[in-house]
């Protein structure tokens, strides 16, 4: 599942997250192992790729923040395959 956020608040998110955990940077928080690349967490942060739900439940878990405070979308894993598919197939 994914979570999309809307424009703009996924990087606050991560910011956030970033503030309460005493990290001062993507890379830092890369080294305290989410198990999550760091191109990922860099795409995730300039909203390129939306996050996975698991990964924004582990983020509230490290964070404190409490995930009920967040106000995103719930996707499937696929949605995108399936949103271009659609587009492909559009003559």
């Amino acid at each position: 599942m994914k979570a999309k956020f809307s424009k703009g608040k996924q990087r606050e998110f991560i910011n956030e997250v970033l503030v309460k955990i005493g990290c001062p940077s993507l890379r830092e928080l890369f080294n305290r192992g989410l198990g999550v690349s760091y191109s990922s967490l860099k795409n995730y942060y300039s909203e390129r790729r939306l996050m996975s739900l698991i990964l924004v439940e582990d983020l509230c878990k490290v964070s404190g923040i409490e995930i009920g405070s967040l106000n995103f979308e719930i996707f499937s894993e696929n949605w995108g395959q399936i949103k271009g598919g659609r587009t492909k197939n559009k003559f």
